[in-house]
């Protein structure tokens, strides 16, 4: 069985947006939280599968910290089953150790141990070394519930 665009779009837009997903359950559906907060994206060296948390397989090159996207409007869009992003996603500069990036996360927690709640492939590889700045382009970053 198959999520419809519609429903795929109320859950992501829960999700990454923080908006109310009316209709499911009851009337008033799944409210957004209080206080809507942050999901934080992480990057990895290798498929991070479905079962890990948001350190396994995350990169460790030198100055790397995950980076805060805010759960609304201004951090996504979500249209016909995808969620993208509106702000370009920039991670601190490589220092003098790299990696090779081949995947990223969206989680809960902005170091440590965190729940990831979501992850995908890069369309190409990314090798990061000295100097080098990863960033994502504004709508580079798709999320689907497929």
């Amino acid at each position: 069985m198959s999520a419809t665009n519609a429903f795929e779009d109320k859950i992501l837009s829960l999700y990454l947006t923080n908006a109310d997903a009316a209709n499911i359950g009851d009337a008033p559906g799944l409210r957004g939280s209080t206080t809507a907060g942050s999901l934080y994206s992480s990057l990895h060296t290798s498929d991070p599968g479905e079962t890990g948390d948001q350190t396994t397989n995350e990169t460790a090159y030198t100055n790397y910290a995950r980076v805060a996207i805010a759960r609304s409007t201004a951090g996504w869009t979500v249209t016909s089953g995808v969620g993208d992003n509106d702000a370009a996603v920039t991670f601190p500069q490589c220092g003098a150790t790299g990696a090779t990036l081949t995947h990223f996360g969206l989680g809960s927690a902005t170091s440590g141990v965190g729940n990831r709640d979501m992850n995908g492939a890069l369309t190409a590889s990314l090798a990061v070394s000295n100097g080098v700045t990863p960033s994502f382009a504004i709508g580079a970053l798709d999320v689907s519930l497929d």
